[in-house]
């Protein structure tokens, strides 16, 4: 078993990580999270020479506590949680250790809170919030009707390149961990970029764009993070959206609620989405509420589906 210090070690860890291909984004968090926890190990334990062998699970507790006493949000103490588990679980694969310490630490627990999901009718005002005598509002227009009807990722929809369009019929789409997937081009949604690509043409006729985008800003460049979180927040401002959070997640969420209400089965809904686990996909009914189970239960009820041929 190589001796290692355990700051050498999480140095190392992160390269690792980089090579994986994680997103730019992905990276940044990751090494906030874990200069957060290189500093309390630092300064508040005294583990700077530490052999990585010799953290202890009384460390690992405290930090916790640390986060807990300065008032963070329970998912982010999760998210942190999952984390440093990985960390010690690479280690662990690099040999560097023979046991994770943070099995003897509490995973934190996750209140169980209902995401307010949009409705066909909010999806639709969003939609039709833009109009297509434009450039930007053509581009923007194709944006939410793009999320609501494939399910893609933000960086998924902001990165995708003109080329990865095939036929017209589907996208090749460079998911989490650089996972390739085709995801379908239905003739609905085939309207809106028709009417984009038009606009876009006759928009960079007089100068070239810099990038090989499908989806460009006015200067021809890629969509920052920023620009897309506008133009969906826009979307629901105009369309006078209330209680559902608009964000990109949300449409995603609602496409996985309306291909599972709509019979697509776990499996397929799972790779369309790009989820590594149906398990993942699977949290999305949580979203249901109420009133959609209330119809839906009242859809497959068989007495209902027997109709006129039921002898009362």
């Amino acid at each position: 078993m190589e001796e290692i210090k355990y700051l050498d070690a999480m140095d190392e860890y992160l390269v690792h990580c980089q090579a994986c291909g994680y997103t730019a984004k992905t990276m940044k968090n990751k090494k906030q999270e874990y200069k957060f926890l290189s500093n309390f190990m630092t300064n508040k334990r005294g583990t700077e020479d530490k052999l990585l062998k010799d953290i202890a699970v009384d460390d690992l507790k405290a930090y916790f506590r640390a986060k807990q006493h300065r008032g963070n949000k329970p998912q982010t103490i999760l998210t942190t949680f999952k984390a440093v588990n990985a960390f010690f679980n690479w280690c662990i694969s690099e040999e560097y250790i023979k046991h994770n310490p943070m099995d003897k630490v509490e995973r934190p627990k996750q209140p169980k809170l209902l995401l307010k999901g949009f409705t066909d009718d909010e999806v639709k005002a969003m939609i039709d919030s833009f109009g297509t005598k434009t450039y930007l509002d053509a581009r923007n227009k194709a944006i939410i009707a793009m999320l609501a009807d494939t399910g893609l990722r933000a960086i998924e929809i902001r990165t995708f390149k003109d080329k990865s369009i095939i036929d017209k019929d589907n996208i090749v789409v460079m998911g989490k961990g650089n996972k390739e997937r085709h995801v379908p081009i239905t003739p609905a949604l085939k309207k809106f970029l028709i009417k984009y690509e038009r606009q876009k043409a006759k928009y960079f006729k007089e100068f070239a764009s810099t990038a090989d985008n499908y989806f460009l800003n006015y200067t021809g460049g890629e969509i920052s993070h920023t620009t897309l979180w506008n133009i969906i927040r826009e979307a629901g401002k105009r369309a006078n959206v209330e209680d559902a959070r608009v964000s990109p997640h949300t449409f995603r969420h609602y496409y996985a609620v309306n291909a599972l209400l709509n019979g697509k089965d776990l499996y397929t809904l799972s790779r369309l989405l790009g989820h590594s686990d149906v398990s993942t996909t699977q949290r999305y009914l949580q979203t249901l509420d109420d009133k959609t189970l209330i119809q839906r239960g009242i859809d497959i009820s068989p007495l209902m589906n027997f109709g006129k041929k039921l002898k009362v």
